[in-house]
């Protein structure tokens, strides 16, 4: 604040000098006319002590005249390099004082009226890491109380509350960030999250729509998934389990460190339904094989950290990805594999549709649904085992 406070005494300073410079020059100028009267009343004095002299005898007319011009050239003397002023002046030399006077209290007032004072104070604050998930919790807090509209700031507070099993707390802040970013498919899945452990891990109508609205928006939303998964398990619903935790890791970048803990709770899942991890059973009954490579025209259009979803989804039946892989435009050409266990919901696989389209969906936003470039096959049938050519040539939303 310091540093703010110094740059606007630096300027109203600068103002002030606006004010004060006429001031003082109006000063010199006066005193220059106040000389100027001065010398014009001498120099009248000594054409009447002349005048006197002549009509007493003493000067006679050619001495006057001498005289006269002698009195003249003085005066002319005195008042050279004078400038002229100006009779009316449009402002009284107390009122630039007084204004220079008043302008850094109006200043003030007016800036703490209407400045971002607050704003430049949080960002000050939050310049500095915090040391510890209290601070950081402390924080937020204030930056919500401040401005309530931060759907940004409102989320995070959720997160860090969750981070400290505030479960409870944390569900309100992720209803407030929705009240005022609307209902996205992230933040519905993440109030989710926190309602279910506020209610201690009790599933419920409201958690059910909750994800339900969040997968419909964003098939790919982790947290809902992850949470339908961990939901199902607890339940006891192994294989539902299996199918969402499945889910949810073909939408993971391939270097996310959550990938193994999800594959963990894949294995233990089979563990408890009797079928080891590395079974051949547990393999999917169907597959399909596709290579997907980028047009060279497009080459120059994208960037390598770019998403590439790739799936498969039922030519008659419903719009949702039957399975999905995510890769990066870095990655292609690239050839991939997508069977049932892949499997966007348990009940949906690709074995269980006679034919199938393959998709190719290139989303710098990172979005499954939607995005700027797409690929697409011709319809297939579901067992075919020969490799398939996924080309990605066009812009999302134009028809092949």
């Amino acid at each position: 604040m310091i540093e703010f406070w110094l740059c606007a005494g630096l300027l109203l300073l600068t103002a002030l000098a606006f004010l004060l410079i006429p001031v003082v020059r109006g000063r010199k100028m006066q005193a220059e006319e106040d000389r100027t009267a001065l010398n014009v009343t001498l120099y009248q004095e000594r054409l009447l002590d002349l005048q006197a002299q002549h009509a007493a005898g003493a000067l006679n007319e050619q001495q006057l005249v001498a005289g006269r011009d002698e009195a003249a050239r003085e005066l002319l003397a005195d008042t050279e390099g004078v400038q002229a002023v100006p009779t009316q002046r449009a402002l009284g030399g107390k009122i630039p004082l007084i204004a220079a006077l008043l302008m850094p209290l109006l200043a003030v007032g007016l800036y703490l009226h209407w400045g971002a004072i607050d704003d430049i104070e949080r960002a000050q604050t939050f310049a500095e890491q915090p040391k510890t998930i209290e601070e950081m919790t402390a924080r937020l807090e204030a930056a919500v109380k401040n401005d309530p509209k931060s759907a940004e700031s409102w989320y995070f507070l959720g997160r860090t509350y969750m981070a400290q099993e505030r479960a409870s707390e944390a569900a309100g802040a992720f209803e407030r960030a929705i009240d005022v970013a609307g209902r996205e498919p992230e933040l519905l899945g993440q109030w989710a999250q926190a309602l279910y452990f506020a209610n201690n891990k009790q599933w419920t109508p409201q958690l059910q729509t909750l994800t339900d609205e969040a997968l419909k928006a964003d098939p790919a939303e982790v947290t809902s998934l992850g949470l339908l998964g961990i939901a199902a398990y607890e339940n006891g619903q192994f294989q539902q389990a299996i199918g969402h935790w499945q889910q949810l890791v073909a939408v993971l970048p391939a270097e996310d460190p959550s990938r193994q803990a999800i594959q963990g709770g894949i294995d233990r899942a089979r563990e408890q339904l009797g079928v080891p991890a590395n079974d051949p059973a547990a393999v999917a009954s169907a597959s399909l094989t596709v290579r997907v490579t980028l047009a060279a025209d497009l080459q120059d259009k994208v960037q390598p950290s770019d998403a590439v979803f790739i799936f498969a989804r039922a030519v008659s039946g419903p719009p949702m990805p039957l399975a999905v892989k995510r890769l990066t435009v870095a990655d292609l050409p690239a050839e991939v594999s997508l069977s049932d266990s892949d499997a966007m919901m348990p009940q949906l696989k690709i074995s269980g549709f006679e034919n199938v389209q393959l998709v190719a969906r290139i989303s710098r936003g990172g979005n499954a649904t939607a995005g700027e470039w797409i690929g697409s096959s011709q319809p297939l049938a579901s067992k075919t085992t020969e490799t398939q050519q996924l080309l990605i040539d066009r812009a999302d939303g134009k028809a092949p």
